[in-house]
């Protein structure tokens, strides 16, 4: 017997890997993990947005994880950049040790 995955399967999904990652960003305080449960998060918009286009049997929901993929390709190369200049001008990642942008 085939069972099929509803959406309100995808959501709790999405919404897990949501809580998960912002838990990742409240708690850590190293920048890359940051960078990475903000991915985390990212992902879960994802998932939902595909979930609902799945149900409603549109290519919105496509264009629009489409849109955060490309969003999140961005912010992972231009916070990553920011990461390696930090950690040359400081000697460290992590967040509670960098105060403020000045030297």
């Amino acid at each position: 017997m085939i069972q099929t995955i509803s959406t309100s399967h995808y959501l709790i999904l999405a919404a897990a890997l949501f809580c998960l990652g912002m838990l990742g960003v409240l708690i850590r305080r190293n920048a890359l993990v940051v960078f990475m449960c903000i991915e985390l998060m990212l992902n879960a918009t994802n998932l939902t947005f595909l979930a609902f286009a799945r149900e409603r049997g549109d290519d919105l929901g496509h264009l629009s994880a489409f849109f955060i993929i490309a969003v999140a390709a961005a912010e992972a190369a231009v916070g990553l950049a920011i990461v390696i200049s930090v950690f040359r001008a400081r000697g460290t990642v992590n967040i509670e040790e960098i105060q403020s942008m000045k030297h």
